[in-house]
């Protein structure tokens, strides 16, 4: 220890050092520079620069606020619960037409819940995707749409997907159409919401669909992080192969993590293989991606340490946090120009269609489909989609209110303070 006080000196005298270079620096300036200055900064401004594409979001060309319109076409029978539209596969457009896939359910009866799981039949679905079918609509403005039918209907027992088939997204891949979609084989809260991927495919978005009637990206062996579910396929094209991000979870309710995972091939029936830096995505819940300049760009909602996010990666794998935004689009499905054309130079997203769940109230469970607008373009430059926040009006937070538990918890604690 006897060189102790002559480390100790040294240690203050780059201290000092440190302290008066920053104290001889000028203020940062008025103007925020667009390009990072030579000059010290805190962590907090080196990230603004090292870590997203611009440090104002109005510069950023992946920060967008989001706009929701109602749809026009679509019947609910009143929100009694019996009819269910959700998990909208990405837009295309065909034919002079868009085209936009989706789950639906048309039962008797609304669902009883997961948790009632055992009390589900062939008529009385568990969860609001159970019982379920993939149907398609079209739309000359993708705001009014018209239903044209099921497309790919639940196939006898035990094939794949007999119970429900649900969760679908669409590829377009040499001239044929590819429909992903979540196989059941059991209602949803019976061992949880487990399910693998399977796929049919057609000569055009009409149809008639031809199942694979086969496991396309299996579930992970026992341990791994992907053993139970494999959910929401997601395809696009890159590297002249077929990547499909897809969601799996860690652990169980109520402390379940969500994170998302990529498996490519060179054929749209497989085989698949995993990425073996799986998850490529710490965070989100119904994932959606696309092109964008050399990489891959991608709206993560909900779930997760970095949910609420748009993330890039260059290369399709390693993602970063490209800006932090608010009200995203839950199950967004964009319309995607470039998602097949293996494109280098990707141009990003305006608009598509997303799900708000849980409507209708207590029996009357459902979800409907909406239109959400965005500028996550490199073509477009809407300002008003770039606002720094979203004002809501106090009813929207006092939805948000406290449980009776929370309440009583809260009483309980109150009363014993003012008794000391």
């Amino acid at each position: 220890m006897k060189n102790a006080p002559i480390l100790i000196t040294l240690a203050l005298a780059q201290l000092a050092t440190v302290c008066l270079s920053a104290e001889e620096q000028a203020p940062f300036p008025y103007q925020l520079p667009k390009e990072k200055p030579d000059r010290k900064l805190s962590e907090a401004m080196e990230r603004i620069y090292d870590n997203y594409p611009a440090p104002q979001p109005e510069d950023n060309e992946l920060f967008s606020q989001f706009k929701y319109t109602e749809l026009k076409g679509f019947d609910y029978r009143d929100g009694d619960g019996t009819v269910s539209r959700r998990d909208p596969s990405k837009i295309i457009f065909e034919n002079g037409k868009y085209y936009v896939w989706y789950t639906k359910r048309d039962t008797k009866v609304p669902p009883v819940g997961m948790h009632r799981a055992a009390e589900a039949t062939d008529e009385i679905p568990s969860a609001d995707w159970d019982l379920s079918e993939i149907w398609y609509a079209t739309s000359a403005d993708g705001f009014t749409w018209e239903e044209q039918g099921v497309a790919i209907k639940r196939p006898e027992k035990p094939l794949v997907g007999w119970r429900s088939v649900t969760t679908t997204d669409i590829l377009k891949w040499k001239g044929k159409y590819y429909l992903y979609y979540q196989g059941f084989m059991e209602a949803s809260g019976t061992r949880g919401d487990d399910c693998p991927v399977a796929v049919s495919y057609a000569d055009s978005p009409e149809g008639p669909w031809t199942a694979a009637n086969k496991v396309v990206i299996p579930n992970g062996p026992e341990g791994a992080w992907d053993q139970y579910s494999i959910h929401d396929p997601y395809p696009l094209v890159r590297d002249g192969k077929i990547y499909i991000y897809y969601k799996s979870d860690f652990g169980r309710d109520p402390h379940k993590v969500r994170m998302q995972g990529l498996a490519i091939a060179e054929d749209p029936l497989g085989p698949f293989t995993k990425h073996p830096l799986n998850p490529v995505i710490t965070s989100g819940h119904e994932t959606s991606l696309f092109p964008f300049k050399e990489g891959v760009a991608a709206l993560v909602y909900k779930d997760g340490p970095e949910h609420n996010t748009i993330q890039y990666a260059e290369d399709g794998v390693n993602f970063s946090i490209a800006s932090i935004t608010e009200l995203m689009p839950y199950a967004a499905a964009p319309y995607i120009p470039d998602a097949f054309t293996d494109t280098k130079d990707g141009r990003g997203i305006t608009w598509g269609l997303a799900h708000f769940i849980n409507q209708g109230g207590k029996g009357r469970n459902h979800s409907i489909l909406v239109r959400f607008d965005c500028d996550l373009s490199l073509d477009v430059n809407d300002p008003q989609m770039k606002e720094h926040r979203v004002n809501h009006r106090p009813d929207v937070y006092y939805r948000q209110g406290l449980s009776k538990e929370q309440r009583e918890r809260i009483e309980s604690e109150s009363r014993a303070h003012q008794s000391q």
